[in-house]
């Protein structure tokens, strides 16, 4: 599945640079598509935001990569109930550490979704 998946070249800025090509805030990457992804800060995470990976489901995802920000924090209860719920697993730390290790997975060939709040 992450053949095709786009390389977290830099971030910073409030943004990310993937693949070559400049994405301002947040970003989702889910399969081998990063899209904007509107959640600011892990306040504004909610389920509604993370319903793209909850609908591919455990078939396509194995589990979430959350950059929470500058500082790793937990994820709100709900969202790490609804994923667990969901058989899909839930990985959160700090954006930079999340960003590192979404390259690293994806060159491995793993199904991951990468929810990266930017910084």
């Amino acid at each position: 599945m992450a053949r095709n998946a786009p390389s977290v070249d830099a971030y910073g800025d409030g943004g990310f640079r993937l693949a070559g090509e400049r994405h301002e805030g947040s970003v989702l990457i889910l399969g081998d598509e990063a899209r904007s992804w509107p959640v600011a800060s892990l306040s504004e995470l909610t389920l509604e935001s993370l319903a793209p990976v909850l609908e591919a489901g455990r078939s396509e995802v194995e589990f979430v990569l959350l950059g929470v920000g500058v500082r790793n924090a937990q994820p709100p209860r709900e969202v790490r109930d609804a994923l667990l719920r969901a058989g899909i697993g839930l990985e959160f730390m700090d954006t930079p550490a999340a960003a590192r290790l979404y390259n690293v997975l994806t060159a491995e060939g793993r199904r991951l979704a990468a929810a990266l709040i930017a910084v």
